[in-house]
């Protein structure tokens, strides 16, 4: 039977999600403005129009200076991995895929941190350099093919739990070799510790500029394989009676989702389970077919990260909560579930 197609009406809401989700992390914080203000300085940005919105001269620059590129940092981010984490589950027919149980996010992870901590020897001053994210991607490439080959049990099967217990296998590897990188360079312990925890809170335009040309890219790719992902679902066997190579699909999603997640990781830090929670949500809400699973998580993961911020900057008062600790309070009862009733979850 032919997978359905993206609904109309489910790709309005994935819009109107992520519309509600920046005015709303555009006009709360620790200063508050009214939603309706900030649409109508959003509106401002437009070339040509210049309507009044009500808010002081202060407020416009909360606004645009400090939350703007944070709220637009994050619909990056979210994006990215929410759609990273479908793309995953579809190449690998496995519903726990995830950037991070894949050790995808370690790799990324000790990537950066080798440049953070290398990088006075090397001279370089001021925020994240623009390599950062090609270092991550190499980090993240060279995790997920240690866990695709140490995942393999009795010659090429993998199956989801051995290639699970793969993925946690070469985090740790690749934790403890962080962690000797960060023994070894102390004076650049808490810059690391604090990005570890996820880092929108000192976003701006350079880290926005940063990944997007990542993002773009890896949405390019993805996305143009949503028919293949389909295909898959079927075996290997019977995709390449139907004219596929499944092989060659599978390694480019793999690379294009490595990317997008370590250009994610790379400005952001370690935000973990954000692939795992988005797809399998709207894999409940619009059926398992690829053609519109993978646009909408990328929509609806833009949405939840934004919205994870918010409560991570309201729900911490003063001492704001660092993200990647709110997604995990999060995703980890979900990847419980989903562990749980993987074997009713047609991939």
């Amino acid at each position: 039977m032919r997978p359905a197609g993206l609904r109309p009406a489910w790709l309005a809401a994935g819009v109107l999600a992520v519309l509600v989700a920046v005015v709303a992390g555009l006009a709360f914080g620790s200063v508050s403005l009214p939603p309706g203000a900030v649409a109508v300085e959003l509106l401002n940005l437009i070339p040509g129009v210049d309507l009044h919105s009500g808010l002081t001269e202060r407020e416009v620059a909360i606004l645009t200076e400090l939350r703007l590129p944070r709220v637009v940092l994050g619909l990056l981010v979210g994006a990215m991995l929410s759609l990273a984490g479908a793309a995953y589950q579809g190449a690998f027919r496995n519903p726990l895929a995830d950037p991070h149980l894949l050790g995808v996010a370690a790799g990324a992870g000790l990537g950066v941190t080798a440049v953070i901590v290398l990088r006075p020897a090397a001279g370089a001053t001021g925020g994240l350099p623009l390599g950062v994210p090609v270092a991550a991607f190499l980090g993240g490439l060279i995790a997920v093919a240690m866990t695709w080959i140490l995942g393999a049990t009795g010659g090429r099967d993998r199956s989801p739990s051995t290639l699970i217990l793969a993925g946690v296998a070469v985090s740790a590897f690749l934790a403890a070799m962080q962690t000797y990188l960060l023994q070894r360079h102390v004076e650049s312990l808490r810059e690391v510790y604090s990005w570890l925890l996820g880092r929108l809170a000192t976003a701006g335009w350079h880290d926005v500029l940063v990944v997007l040309p990542y993002t773009v890219l890896t949405a390019a790719i993805v996305l143009t394989q949503r028919r293949e992902l389909d295909v898959l679902t079927v075996g290997d066997e019977e995709a390449s009676s139907l004219g596929l190579h499944p092989q060659r699909s599978r390694y480019l999603l793999i690379i294009a989702a490595s990317l997008g997640t370590a250009a994610a990781v790379s400005v952001s830090g370690l935000i973990g389970f954000v692939g795992i929670i988005v797809p399998h949500t709207v894999r409940l809400l619009t059926g398992p077919s690829y053609r519109s699973l993978l646009p909408l998580s990328l929509l609806f993961g833009a949405a939840f990260l934004t919205l994870t911020d918010l409560l991570a900057r309201v729900a911490g008062g003063a001492a704001e909560i660092p993200i990647g600790v709110v997604t995990a309070f999060l995703g980890a009862p979900f990847f419980i579930v989903v562990m749980r009733t993987s074997r009713g979850i047609t991939t």
